[in-house]
C-alpha cells in the first residue's frame, strides 16, 4: 500500500498555536489536552505538549469550533487516479506550490483509507477506477457525516452529460473533462477549499 506523502504544511501544533487557531486561551487548550479531550503527545524529556493536525481538527469539530482558524493552513488534496502520469502531473504542480499537502491513491479502496487518514479538503477523483466508479465513491463519502466538508472534483475523459449529472447527484462538487489545463484545476481546488 502506498504511504501518504506529506508535502509542506503544519502537521503538529504547539499549545499556543492550537489556542490561536481555536480562539481559546492557551490554559484552556492545556486543560483539554491534560484531560484527554484534545489528543496529542508530550515531547520526550520535556513538559511540552504537541497536537497533531488531525487531532486538532477532531477537537474543533467535537466542540463546534469553526474551522476558519485553519484557513491560513495548507490545502490538503487527495489525488485519486489509476494513471500514474496524472498523479505525477498533480504532484509536480502542487508540490511546488506551498499552499498544498498531497496524498495519492490509485484505487477506490485506497482512496477510502486515505480519506479517513488524511481528511483532505479536496479530492481529485478519476471517474473510472479499477475497482469502483466515481459516483459510488462520492456517495460513500457523502454518507459519512464526518466527511461532509470534503469537496470532490471528478476528472474524466469518458463521461457523457448524463454521467456528469449522476456524479453531481452523488455528491461531486465539480466535473472537469480531460484533457485539462492544470492551472485551471488548481484555481478550482483553491476556490472549493475556501467555499
Amino acid at each position: 500500500m502506498q504511504e501518504i506523502r506529506w508535502v509542506k504544511g503544519k502537521a503538529v501544533y504547539t499549545t499556543g498555536e492550537a489556542a490561536e487557531v481555536c480562539n481559546l486561551s492557551q490554559q484552556t487548550i492545556i486543560r483539554c489536552f491534560d484531560s484527554g479531550q484534545l489528543k496529542g503527545f508530550r515531547v520526550p524529556g520535556s513538559k511540552f505538549r504537541r497536537i497533531p493536525h488531525e487531532a486538532l481538527v477532531d477537537f474543533m469539530r467535537a466542540n463546534h469550533i469553526p474551522l476558519e482558524g485553519l484557513v491560513g493552513d495548507v490545502i490538503r488534496v487527495l489525488i485519486v487516479d489509476d494513471d500514474k502520469e496524472i498523479i505525477d502531473l498533480f504532484e509536480d504542480a502542487l508540490s511546488s506550490d506551498g499552499r498544498f499537502e498531497i496524498a495519492t491513491a490509485q484505487t477506490g479502496y485506497d482512496a477510502g483509507l486515505r480519506t479517513q487518514q488524511f481528511h483532505p479538503n479536496v479530492i481529485i477523483l478519476d471517474y473510472m477506477l479499477p475497482d469502483i466508479n466515481g459516483n459510488a465513491l462520492c456517495r460513500s463519502i457523502r454518507e459519512n457525516p464526518a466527511l461532509q466538508d470534503i469537496r470532490i472534483i471528478i476528472i474524466s475523459g469518458v463521461a457523457d452529460p448524463a454521467d456528469v449529472e449522476m456524479l453531481k447527484n452523488a455528491g461531486a462538487d465539480d466535473f472537469i473533462r480531460k484533457p485539462f489545463h492544470i492551472n485551471e484545476v488548481i484555481e478550482r481546488i483553491v476556490e472549493l477549499a475556501k467555499a
